[in-house]
């Protein structure tokens, strides 16, 4: 069915229009199919620094806890928070600030990675376009040639 349309348009418009009609619908589609691909990147980036930030909500809560839960020991027990106690709490805050420094940089990395793969796609997808326009140069000017053939034919005869 779809070939005896094809057969139609160009015997009607041109083998050559109807090659440079395919020739666009592939190129459009090949940019299109970037820019899906690296929207869908950039919204997942988006969702992975979302979830990142509740992350760390959720570790600076525990933390949070944990310090006045010490504190809390300390303080009922009787012991000063001064001196060793205080030394300690100051070491084990430098720490965990170290811990959470290095997952916010993995979790900034992860994020530009996937950026980094939308423009990649997007990037992709203009080199099909473009690999489509030049291979399908030689078609389109083939099909022209057919079509002029054809035409000073008609004109002979007639």
């Amino acid at each position: 069915m779809i070939f005896t349309i094809l057969a139609k348009y160009a015997a009607k418009y041109g083998a050559a229009t109807l090659a440079a009609a395919s020739t666009a619908v592939s190129t459009y589609s090949a940019i299109e199919t970037g820019k899906a691909q690296q929207e869908e990147l950039e919204r997942q980036a988006e969702e992975e620094r979302i979830a990142a930030q509740g992350r760390e909500l959720q570790r600076r809560e525990q933390l949070n806890a944990q310090l006045a839960a010490n504190n809390a020991a300390l303080a009922a027990s009787g012991i000063a928070t001064e001196g060793t106690p205080a030394s300690i709490a100051l070491e084990s805050a430098k720490a965990i600030s170290a811990s959470e420094g290095m997952i916010g940089l993995s979790e900034r990395l992860k994020q530009g990675q996937l950026r980094r793969q939308g423009k990649m796609a997007r990037s992709l997808g203009n080199m099909g376009a473009t690999s489509t326009l030049l291979n399908s140069a030689p078609d389109i000017y083939g099909a022209y040639q057919l079509d002029k053939n054809i035409k000073e034919q008609k004109e002979n005869k007639g």
